[in-house]
């Protein structure tokens, strides 16, 4: 992961985008959470179902260790659990890219799969280089868990063992299975998602977030994974856009987007 030090040092010489800044959200480096654990939608899902929309980093603890939201059978496997979905989710609402999830999750029941793999590539390194050899899958194509071992390896050479990397390939299978990306058990075929407007928003924002702008932002990673051709997405945008999500204008083939609603002035500069 980035040197934290390092990064508080760049940012008061303004020499640091706005996407390396913690407080955004983005981790990088060669480890991940995907070692041991998947997105854990399921664990995601009940937690922030069991916490109200505008709940603390604190209350987020306090579900999973005190109130044993999770029904986890030990306080060990509770703060492991804590631990993992914080690596993959931050649960800090003072972490843009989870709150603005957040606002989207509470909007968007039929995205959520979406909405937790987007930030979940954001925030696991290991997760994120295993998304190319997924995405250009044909529909109906077996995976073929190969490519996403020698995906791994050339991302963080030789520090994981043999066995790592297959517990790491059948997390990283079974987390885009969770998203909707593949589907079976020992088997796994690519199939398309069927993206929503709100999942749209938030993977066209996370794109703003990294630095794209304009046309570029149909053309991102965190627009890859929704599926959809170029045109689908602009229709979607402007369905975002509809519901308050986003604002987008556009002239010939320039477009322009923004998010008021969920940047703050310095961040949409």
């Amino acid at each position: 992961m980035s040197d934290p030090v390092e990064v508080r040092l760049r940012q008061r010489q303004g020499q640091i985008h706005f996407a390396e800044r913690p407080e955004t959200g983005f981790r990088t480096g060669d480890r991940g959470t995907h070692t041991s654990r998947t997105i854990m939608l399921a664990e995601l899902s009940l937690l922030l179902s069991c916490c109200p929309q505008t709940a603390t980093r604190d209350d987020y603890l306090r579900a999973i260790l005190e109130d044993n939201c999770l029904s986890k059978r030990t306080v060990a496997t509770r703060r492991l659990s804590s631990q993992r979905l914080s690596e993959l989710y931050a649960l800090d609402p003072n972490v843009r890219l989870f709150w603005i999830m957040r606002q989207c999750w509470y909007a968007d029941s039929a995205g959520r799969p979406l909405l937790a793999i987007l930030l979940a590539l954001a925030r696991d390194p290991l997760l994120k280089v295993t998304a190319p050899a997924i995405l250009k899958m044909q529909a109906g194509e077996e995976l073929a868990r190969q490519q996403l071992k020698d995906a791994l390896s050339q991302s963080v050479g030789g520090r994981l063992n043999e066995s790592t990397l297959d517990k790491v390939v059948r997390n990283v299978a079974s987390s885009w299975t969770q998203s909707g990306h593949l589907k079976g058990r020992g088997r796994k075929i690519r199939q398309r998602v069927d993206p929503t407007a709100v999942a749209t928003a938030y993977a066209l924002c996370v794109g703003f977030l990294e630095g794209s702008r304009g046309p570029a932002l149909l053309r991102t990673l965190w627009a890859e994974v929704l599926d959809a051709p170029t045109g689908v997405l602009e229709d979607l945008a402007i369905d975002a856009k509809r519901l308050g999500l986003l604002e987008i204008s556009k002239s010939g083939a320039v477009i322009e987007m923004a998010f008021s609603r969920f940047l703050a002035l310095d961040e949409r500069r």
